[in-house]
C-alpha cells in the first residue's frame, strides 16, 4: 500500500502503469479527518473509506463489482452472467469473472487524484473501447467530493435505462439504510430506517442522500444532488469474505446514445448519522446558493 498527500506532507505522484500491480493494491489520500484509496486493479475503483486513524474500511471490494464506482447499462446483446441473459454493461472495477478494467492513468497531488479507465463489459468481459470512465476526488474536510464523467464514442443507440451514479457497495455490519423519503425535505423531518434484503428493493431519496449505518448508527453516506430514488439490497451471511455486503445506488434514467458526455457530483462522509445529515445539509444549501 501507498500513502500519500499525508498530514505533514503533499507529493505528486505520477503512476507508472505500465509496471505490475498486485492484486490488493490500494493508492491513498488523506486529510486530518478521512482516508480514501482507490485499488489500481480493478479500474481505479474507490475500494477504502475511512477515518484518517483508523483501519477500520466501511466499503466493500471483494470482487471486480463491488467498490464505489461507476457502471451503466444500455441495450441487450444475448451477452451471460453466470447463465443469467445479460446486456451492455461498462463497468469501472472489471468482470464477474475477476478480471479488472485497465487504468489507463493516475494522478495524485496535493490530496487530490485523478483516474481514467478503461471500462469492461460486467458480463463478457470485453474491453469496451468506445466508452471511457474518469473520477476526480478531491477531500475537503470531512467530505469527499468525487466528479465523475463517463463518455460513450459507439454508433448503438441504447435505450432508456435505470444507471446506477454510482454502485456504492459497503462492508455488511453496516446493516440499515437510513435515508429522508418525505415530503419535506430539509427541515430536519424524521428520517427512514430500514434493513433491505434480498434481491433488490427501491425507495424514494428526497434529500438526494442515502447512509448504511451499524449499530451504534456510525457509517458511510453519499450525496448526489441528481439522484432522487435508489436501488437496494443486503447479502450473504454477513462475513464479507464469502461476498457478504450492503449496497445501494442511487439512480436516474437516460440512454447511452453516440456522442454522450455524462457527469455528475457525488459527495461521501462517514460518521453518526445526525453528522452525515448535517455536512450533507450544507452542501446542500452550499449548491443553492450557487
Amino acid at each position: 500500500m501507498r500513502l500519500s498527500c499525508g498530514f505533514l506532507f503533499c507529493v505528486l505522484l505520477l503512476i507508472d502503469l505500465g509496471r505490475p500491480v498486485a492484486a490488493d493494491e490500494l493508492t491513498f489520500i488523506a486529510n486530518e479527518h478521512l482516508k480514501l484509496g482507490i485499488k489500481e486493479s480493478s479500474g481505479g475503483g474507490i475500494a477504502w473509506v475511512s477515518a484518517a486513524d483508523s483501519q477500520r474500511n466501511l466499503v466493500n471490494h471483494f470482487d471486480r463489482g463491488r467498490l464505489i464506482q461507476q457502471s451503466y447499462y444500455g441495450v441487450r446483446d444475448d451477452s451471460l452472467w453466470n447463465d443469467k441473459p445479460w446486456r451492455w454493461n461498462p463497468v469501472q472495477g472489471g468482470d464477474w469473472r475477476g478480471s479488472g478494467a485497465k487504468l489507463l492513468e493516475l494522478k495524485v497531488e496535493d490530496c487530490k487524484l485523478y483516474a481514467k479507465t478503461l471500462p469492461k463489459h460486467w458480463a463478457s468481459g470485453k474491453e469496451l473501447d468506445e466508452t471511457r470512465m474518469e473520477q476526480w476526488i478531491t477531500l475537503e474536510g470531512q467530505v469527499a467530493h468525487v466528479r465523475y464523467r463517463f463518455t460513450y464514442t459507439g454508433e448503438t443507440k441504447h435505450p432508456m435505462s435505470n444507471q446506477e451514479i454510482p454502485a456504492v457497495f459497503l462492508a455488511p455490519d453496516l446493516a440499515t439504510l437510513v435515508l429522508y423519503d418525505g415530503d419535506h425535505p430539509w427541515t430536519k423531518d424524521k428520517l427512514s430506517r430500514s434493513k433491505p434484503g434480498w434481491p433488490n428493493e427501491s425507495r424514494r431519496m428526497t434529500e438526494s442522500w442515502a447512509a448504511y449505518v451499524d449499530q451504534d448508527d456510525f457509517g458511510l453516506g453519499v450525496y448526489v444532488p441528481v439522484a432522487n430514488k435508489l436501488t437496494c439490497y443486503r447479502f450473504g451471511d454477513g462475513n464479507p469474505q464469502h461476498g457478504a455486503c450492503s449496497y445501494f445506488a442511487p439512480l436516474t434514467d437516460f440512454a447511452i446514445e453516440p456522442g454522450l458526455k455524462w457527469e455528475y457530483d457525488l459527495y461521501i462522509t462517514i460518521g453518526q448519522i445526525d453528522d452525515i445529515r448535517a455536512r450533507f445539509n450544507k452542501l446542500h444549501e452550499q449548491r443553492e446558493q450557487d
